[in-house]
Parts: C-alpha cells; structure tokens; sequence
C-alpha cells in the first residue's frame, strides 16, 4: 500500500493511498480517512480550544487525524482508541512522526467506554453513534461530542431503521435535516437522563451529509429533570404546512386547524435550543487566528447559529413558494416581510432556503404572494 501526505489545519499525517483512484479511500479500506469531514473537525478544534478540557478521547480514531489535531492544535493530553489494527499502526506511526504524547489504544469502543471514564468523550462512527451512545453517556464525564451519518434513517426516509436504531419516529418532511438532528439530540437526552444526568448544548447543526453535536454533560436530578423538559414532538399535517411543538414523551391528538386532519408527531425529540449562541460569538472571534481549510464555510454557519430564531421547525421557503405556484422572493426581503408584520424571522443553517420565524403559515403564505 502507498501512502500521500495531508495536511489538515496545522497537522501534517501519512494516509493509505489507492494507485488505482483518484482519491481518498472509501469506507470499505483498511484505514478511512473523509476529507469532506474537515468542517467537522475545524469545529470541534475551535471549539476545544475554548474548553481547554484535561483529556479528550477519540474513540473510533481510523487514520486518527482528529485525535493528532487536538494533540497538536490544542495542545491537549489525547487517548486515540480503535479496535483495527491497521489503524492502531497508523496512529502511533503518525504520533511518533510529530512527537506527540498520543495514548494510543486498540480496544473495543464500548468495552473501552464500560471500564474508563474520559473528560471529553468524541464519538464519531462509520454510520450510526446509536450502538455506542450509552456506553459513551455512562463514560464521559464532563463532555459528549457525537456525529451521525446515517442521515437517512434520521430523517425518516428509512422510516423503520430510524425507529429501529433511535427509538423514536421521524418523518421525511421538507425541515428533514432539523427532524436528523433534533432526532439525535433527543436521543443522547433519554439515554443521558437514565442516570440521573442531564446536559446543555454547546454547538450542534447538520451539514452536508452529516448531524454533529457537542454537548456539556451536567449530573444531577434537576438537571436530568431540565433535559427531560426539552424533549416533545413536532405535529405535522400531512397535507398543509400546519406544524406545531408539544413537549412530552407521549404526544397528545391533535388536529390541523386548516386541513380538519389528525396531525402526524415525529418525535421524541429535541425541542430546546440546539447551541449556545454566545459560545458561537466567541468562537467566530478565534476564527481570524486560525488555520482552517473550511475557515468560510465554518464562519457563516457559527454567524448563522449564533443568530438563529429560538423556534422550530424550519420553513424552506422555495418549496412553500413552489407549492402556492409563486416566484419565491430573495431571503433578505422575505424576513423584512415578516419582521414587518410583527413576526420574528431569521436564516437557520440547515440550508440556503431555510427560514425560522413565529408566523403562522398563512401569514408565510400571504408574503411569499406578495
């Protein structure tokens, strides 16, 4: 096998190459490194440059090019676990070339989270986080990062393996990417509140083809009991744009005003604020200081978390527009519209057409007939 240098942030490591493509090696190689996983990584840097914890632990490492980043970017004590050897020889191959103090382990993920407890716990699987999630809850006592790619399943457009894998029911509507990651969260919550703990999101959002969220764990009832209030269900008409929240495990009857149908819950899941938004002030101020190949791409979704409405769910506008069979308007003069008829409106990250506002549909409608 022949190797190629990368050089991510500040970091420079060795990853397996294929003679035979011309790019990096899929899922099924030994060893996978995903160059489109770097806004994932740049934000968990920045992020752990604010926290400063006393240890962090990567706990599916592969080619461990974040567990190297933390090492040398943050200069933060770092435990590298992963039960393929191939990817153990590349981690202490990769540390010993930089002269990093990396500990490096070859374990079974959740036999290695059952018998240690680490301050940060970053869970980043091929696929689904849901296997790992208890062990990783039981573990991490201070901090709890999770990524999730099996977006699909999250979303509800494998209906079945969503309910299957997160215990709950999702439902593929057009805020799909905020029912993935609200999903996730809420989770990471009901498996969180188990023991008696419970946690406040740092910085969570859905990009491209994945859901990432960094979560402060905090023990205690009372906390496990404001966790548990930040879950409910999302109602949804089946044939309008009618959405309302609940909070709760067990999602009450409801009916669409308009349609006069039983409205449909997606949940249980996240219905509290999904990160904090001056946290994301401070972290676009560390940005100019930074070496980040998505430093663009990561400044604007921090801009527009930080400036997110606190409601859920999301509009996008062109499908609403294409709906009522209107040109939908630019996205600066629709939230004008709806700042101006005394409803709250702003962009949310989840995509370039998606809108937060407290307007109820028709008053959407009415301005993107205008």
């Amino acid at each position: 096998m022949n190797y190629v240098q990368v050089i991510e942030g500040t970091t420079q490591f060795l990853i397996p190459w294929q003679d035979d493509a011309a790019h990096f090696p899929p899922g099924s190689a030994p060893v996978f490194f995903n160059r489109r996983m770097e806004l994932n990584r740049d934000a968990t840097i920045l992020l752990l440059k604010e926290l400063l914890p006393a240890e962090y632990l990567d706990l599916m490492a592969a080619t461990g090019v974040r567990a190297l980043r933390v090492a040398n970017e943050c200069e933060i004590p770092v435990i590298a676990n992963d039960r393929d050897f191939e990817a153990i020889r590349f981690l202490k191959a990769n540390a010993q070339r930089l002269g990093l103090p990396v500990r490096v382990v070859n374990r079974d993920a959740n036999a290695l989270l059952s018998t240690e407890k680490f301050e940060v716990v970053d869970l980043d699987p091929f696929g689904s986080p849901a296997p790992f999630i208890d062990s990783a809850v039981r573990s991490a006592r201070k901090y709890l990062f999770v990524t999730a790619t099996d977006t699909a399943p999250l979303c509800g457009a494998h209906l079945k393996a969503g309910m299957r894998r997160y215990a709950a029911v999702p439902m593929n509507t057009q805020y799909h990417p905020e029912v993935g990651l609200r999903m996730l969260i809420g989770h990471v919550a009901r498996e969180m509140m188990k023991y008696d703990r419970g946690f406040e999101p740092l910085l969570s959002f859905s990009f491209e083809h994945f859901h990432r969220t960094h979560l402060a764990v905090v023990p205690g009832v009372r906390a496990a009991d404001r966790t548990l209030a930040s879950l409910g269900f999302i109602h949804q008409c089946p044939h309008c744009s009618f959405r309302s929240v609940e909070a709760g495990l067990v999602p009450s009857g409801r009916t669409c005003p308009g349609c006069s149908v039983a409205l449909l819950p997606i949940g249980p899941l996240w219905i509290g604020d999904i990160a904090d938004r001056e946290l994301c002030l401070r972290l676009l101020e560390r940005i100019p200081g930074v070496e980040f190949g998505s430093k663009a791409r990561l400044s604007r979704l921090l801009r527009i978390l930080a400036a997110e409405l606190p409601v859920l769910p999301h509009y996008d506008y062109h499908k609403e527009a294409k709906r009522l069979g209107v040109s939908p308007p630019a996205m600066d003069i629709l939230l004008e519209r709806l700042v101006q008829k005394g409803y709250g409106a702003s962009r949310a990250h989840y995509s370039g057409t998606a809108v937060l506002t407290d307007a109820p549909p028709e008053v959407l409608e009415e301005v993107l007939s205008l």
